[in-house]
């Protein structure tokens, strides 16, 4: 058959599944064109020396486990006989935008929800929407990390906790106003981590954040530029802390271990039902109403 091709923003097979509200899909692996392959094959090839580098041993050793071809976009099915066995998670394919409160809910059921499209061949240095190189070998290598995987879940029940603090709030108004300050807590908590943490090892500083290690540039560049600012990860900076998505980050955090990263996470948690994260600092992200909603309405 001849392939339509599953580029980013250029899928019709993506936006047939939009206009029908269908978020969660299967992977038209057939539908992958000659220049989605090689869009791969030369993201993967740039990124091996850098990964080698700079990533973390258990990005490495997760690289190697899940049997990723480096000349071929991965087919999901693939990657989930590998990952499973290792700590119960799977990449479960997605159309598009996920809502807060659905994309922590399949953490806390051990999915992680996936792009299935991959960026141009020459688009290959930034891309603002996630695509399946960042998700499948920026973040799903981290999955096969019991701990790592457990941080996750634990996160997930942190959208949880939320979801049912604020149905004890009496006004609409207040509960938009108090939900929209702990989303916000816990997207700028997963970005200066999950996205973009920098971690200690034997061997130095390392990289375990998935928005670093699927970006050329960037990775490197959090480790050695001196115009970054890298600090440890303290909660109360974390969940204050404003950031853009447009360039390198100027400001990184380090933890000791993921074992620290669960501690935090599981601190966050317990600040949540402290109200402790009802007045966090203003700034970016800014949340929308589908991030409200899903708090409100979960299914």
């Amino acid at each position: 058959m001849t392939s339509e091709g599953l580029t980013t923003t250029e899928a019709p097979f993506i936006e047939l599944a939009q206009k029908q509200h269908q978020l969660f899909i299967n992977q038209p692996y057939d539908l992958y064109s000659v220049e989605n392959h090689l869009a791969w094959k030369s993201l993967y090839a740039r990124m091996k020396p850098r990964w080698d580098e700079f990533a973390n041993p258990h990005f490495l050793k997760g690289i190697a486990n899940l049997c990723l071809d480096p000349n071929a976009v991965p087919s999901l099915a693939d990657v989930n006989r590998f990952l499973e066995p290792l700590t119960g998670f799977e990449a479960k394919a997605v159309s598009g935008y996920v809502p807060a409160f659905i994309f922590f809910d399949c953490l806390r059921n051990r999915q992680f929800p996936t792009t299935i499209t991959i960026r141009k061949s020459d688009k290959l240095d930034y891309l603002p929407e996630p695509d399946i190189f960042h998700d499948i070998a920026g973040h799903v290598p981290m999955h096969t990390d019991p701990a790592f995987a457990n941080t996750l879940v634990k996160f997930g029940d942190c959208a949880h906790t939320a979801a049912e603090l604020v149905k004890s709030i009496g006004s609409h108004k207040e509960q938009l106003k108090v939900l929209e300050s702990i989303i916000q807590a816990m997207a700028r908590f997963f970005w200066f981590t999950i996205e973009f943490g920098l971690m200690e090892s034997p061997d130095g500083l390392k990289v375990y954040g998935s928005g670093l290690l699927s970006s050329f540039g960037e990775i490197e560049h959090s480790i050695q530029s001196k115009d970054v600012q890298r600090f440890p990860a303290q909660l109360e900076w974390l969940i204050n802390q404003s950031f853009e998505i447009d360039h390198f980050q100027p400001l990184l955090f380090v933890v000791e271990s993921f074992d620290h990263l669960f501690t935090m996470v599981d601190q966050l948690e317990t600040w949540m039902k402290q109200g402790r994260l009802n007045n966090v600092a203003p700034g970016e992200p800014q949340i929308n109403e589908q991030d409200l909603m899903s708090f409100l309405s979960p299914s």
